[in-house]
C-alpha cells in the first residue's frame, strides 16, 4: 500500500493525521508512538522544505548515484526440467499446477 501526501511548504503533521495514515496503513500504534511519529514526521518535512529551497536548474537527474553498466550476457536455460521438484512444495497436492490457500476476500 503507498500512502501518498501532498506536500506543501511549512506544512506540519498533527497527531490526528499520524493517527489517520496508521489507521489506513492498518497499523496499530498507542499515543506515545503517534508523538513520537508525528515529530519524526515533521522533522523529515523540514528536511524537505529545506531541499526545496536549493537551485537545482543546472543539475541532471540521477537514476542511481553509481555510474555502471550493467553486463549483458545470454539467456540460458541452467536446469533441467524440475516441474514435479517444484510441484512437490505446493500445500496442496497437485499434478498439474501449484496450489496455494487463497489470500484475497
Amino acid at each position: 500500500m503507498i500512502i501518498c501526501l501532498k506536500v506543501n511548504y511549512h506544512m506540519s503533521i498533527d497527531l490526528k493525521t499520524v493517527k489517520h495514515i496508521s489507521k489506513l496503513s492498518r497499523i496499530s500504534i498507542d499515543d506515545q508512538k503517534a508523538k513520537k511519529l508525528e515529530k519524526d514526521l515533521n522533522a523529515i518535512f523540514e528536511w524537505i522544505e529545506q531541499l526545496n529551497q536549493l537551485n537545482t536548474d543546472k543539475v541532471e537527474p540521477l537514476t542511481s548515484i553509481a555510474e555502471t553498466t550493467l553486463r549483458f550476457r545470454k539467456d540460458q536455460i541452467v536446469s533441467k526440467n524440475i516441474r514435479e521438484d517444484v510441484l512437490k512444495n505446493s500445500p496442496k497436492e497437485n499434478k498439474d499446477y501449484f496450489v496455494v490457500p487463497k489470500v484475497v476476500e
